[in-house]
Formats: C-alpha cells, sequence, structure tokens
C-alpha cells in the first residue's frame, strides 16, 4: 500500500497533469475559425423571427465610445471594471 501512496498515485495525478496540459495546447496548431470561442446568439421566445437589425446587432455588435450602451445592464461597480474610469480633462 506504501508503494501506491509514495510511487503510483502521484505518476497517476502527473500523467492527468501533462494530458490536460497537451489538450490545452492542443489549440495553438487548430487553424484560427477554430481556436475562436464560440459566437453568442440572442435568445428569442419560441415562435418568434429574427429581425433583420438584430441580426446585424448579433453580427456586428455597436460597440463605440460615442454611444452610451450599458454592457448587459451591469451595476455600477462591475462598470467601473468594463468601461475603465471616466476621462478627466487636464490627465494624461
Amino acid at each position: 500500500m506504501a508503494i501506491f501512496r509514495q510511487y503510483i498515485a502521484p505518476l497517476i495525478v502527473v500523467l492527468i497533469f501533462f494530458v490536460a496540459l497537451i489538450a490545452v495546447s492542443a489549440r495553438i496548431f487548430l487553424p484560427s475559425d477554430l481556436a475562436a470561442p464560440a459566437p453568442i446568439e440572442e435568445v428569442r421566445p419560441e415562435g418568434a423571427s429574427p429581425t433583420k437589425t438584430a441580426a446585424a446587432a448579433i453580427v456586428s455588435p455597436a460597440l463605440s465610445s460615442t454611444t452610451d450602451v450599458g454592457v448587459a445592464d451591469l451595476p455600477p461597480t462591475l462598470e467601473t471594471l468594463v468601461r475603465g474610469f471616466p476621462s478627466v480633462d487636464g490627465a494624461m
């Protein structure tokens, strides 16, 4: 039993670690379109057809700083983390 605890169990743990490391590192060799995160889709009620503007918003969302669109209705504490601190005149 001591041989299992000292040699075999740690070897199994290390082997599982290396298998997971290789699986995660394999993304480097995938084509860029396969390594990208999955696209985000809009959730619609059943039977509702997507509108043209909604489909366009899914494909290319407007993330410009000129529009003040709330990011997923974030609470004020998280909105500072997402958007950053407001710019102050005279600051660098």
